[in-house]
């Protein structure tokens, strides 16, 4: 099963062997939705993993927004009184005429050049890895910021309670205990147990909800924009809002406040999807977003029930026999299944070249609703 937290009840069960069972809370941090925890033992504060993936993720953002200010070159190709370049002591790395670029970047043509959206190309150029690549780019220095911002806030948060898990599997017998791979760890095979062999990989959970809600957002992105490029990772941010708030919920029973909690997490999405219907924000890739990272949070970040991790110190007949409760197993099982399916038919009917917005008429008012203060139009 995809959820494991072998790591983490290692770590308690050793507390346990010294202390019975503590509080349970839940913890904010000063900005967006609270990153929510509960205390371990006796009122310390959870298990806590180093946070080491969300800054490698910063620095890469920022690193391939100064390649490509430099592959810009704005210098080079912007000429006249009408088209001088910002910030010009920068040299090659000064950004467009805000008059192009607003948001202190590169023009759209570099963007296109290094792997912007753009169903076009996604489609009509087989070029599919930019789904990917787009997630990366950004369009200025205003856009990078607000971006790594709530990544830091929020995404720092989550590494540190959820950290790595364990994915396991064998010939025979598949066991999926949760989410980029750091290590393979290859087991003598079992011949007794009808297996060829077994293997466990230690993943990043976080990282897996970030780079797949990415990709989710720019594929339901495609499947109803046509008409303009997308650049940023709004939507990997979405999935990580998403997979909050499916982890409060499939944790429910753990948590104090919970429901002060849920309505603060929903006012916080609310909002940030209500933003989304201004112009010239790619709210599908939002939307997208945060269905994956929704989804993935029942999948990756269920917890063991508190009796499981402390049963070594209880009677025979009191220890829980189930380290899930059953209505966890359901909603992994759901949250897969629906995973799965969605990826492959948004994919197979993206590159077969339909148009979401024709079996969707209403989903355009996702994107742009029209105002007495601006058109649709041209988005």
């Amino acid at each position: 099963m995809a959820i494991g937290d072998d790591d983490l009840e290692n770590r308690m069960s050793a507390k346990h062997h010294h202390r019975g069972i503590g509080s349970k809370g839940g913890d904010r941090t000063g900005f967006g939705p609270p990153p929510l925890v509960y205390s371990d033992l006796g009122g310390d504060a959870s298990p806590q993993w180093t946070s080491w993936l969300v800054p490698m993720f910063v620095v890469a953002n920022v690193a391939v927004f100064v390649v490509t200010m430099f592959v810009n070159n704005c210098p080079a190709h912007s000429h006249g009184p009408n088209r001088r370049c910002v910030a010009e002591f920068l040299g090659r790395l000064s950004f467009e005429p805000l008059r192009g670029n607003p948001l202190f970047g590169p023009s759209s043509r570099t963007l296109e050049k290094l792997g912007s959206l753009e169903w076009d190309r996604v489609v009509e150029k087989h070029q599919g890895w930019r789904l990917l690549t787009c997630i990366w780019l950004h369009a200025g220095v205003i856009h990078l910021a607000a971006n790594m911002l709530s990544l830091v806030f929020i995404g720092i948060r989550l590494e540190q309670q959820f950290g790595f898990g364990m994915l396991s599997f064998d010939c025979f017998n598949t066991s999926l205990l949760s989410s980029v791979v750091i290590n393979l760890r290859p087991r003598p095979p079992d011949l007794g147990s009808g297996s060829f062999g077994s293997y466990t990989f230690r993943l990043n959970r976080i990282g897996v909800i970030y780079l797949l809600s990415g990709i989710g957002g720019s594929i339901l992105s495609s499947l109803f924009v046509r008409n303009s490029i997308s650049v940023g990772a709004s939507g990997a941010l979405f999935g990580l809002l998403g997979s909050m708030l499916s982890e409060l919920l499939t944790n429910w029973t753990i948590y104090s406040n919970k429901i002060a909690a849920l309505l603060t997490l929903l006012f916080v999405i609310a909002i940030n999807l209500a933003i989304g219907i201004l112009p010239h924000v790619d709210n599908f890739a939002h939307v997208g977003g945060f269905l994956t990272g929704f989804l993935l949070g029942f999948v990756l970040l269920a917890r063991p029930q508190f009796k499981w991790l402390a049963r070594e110190n209880m009677p025979q007949g009191r220890r829980l026999t189930s380290k899930y409760k059953p209505y966890q197993y359901l909603l992994w099982l759901l949250s897969l299944a629906l995973l799965v399916l969605g990826f492959v038919m948004a994919l197979v009917l993206l590159f077969k070249g339909e148009d979401g917005n024709d079996h969707c008429r209403w989903c355009r008012y996702l994107r742009c609703i029209p105002t007495s203060r601006w058109s649709c139009d041209d988005v």
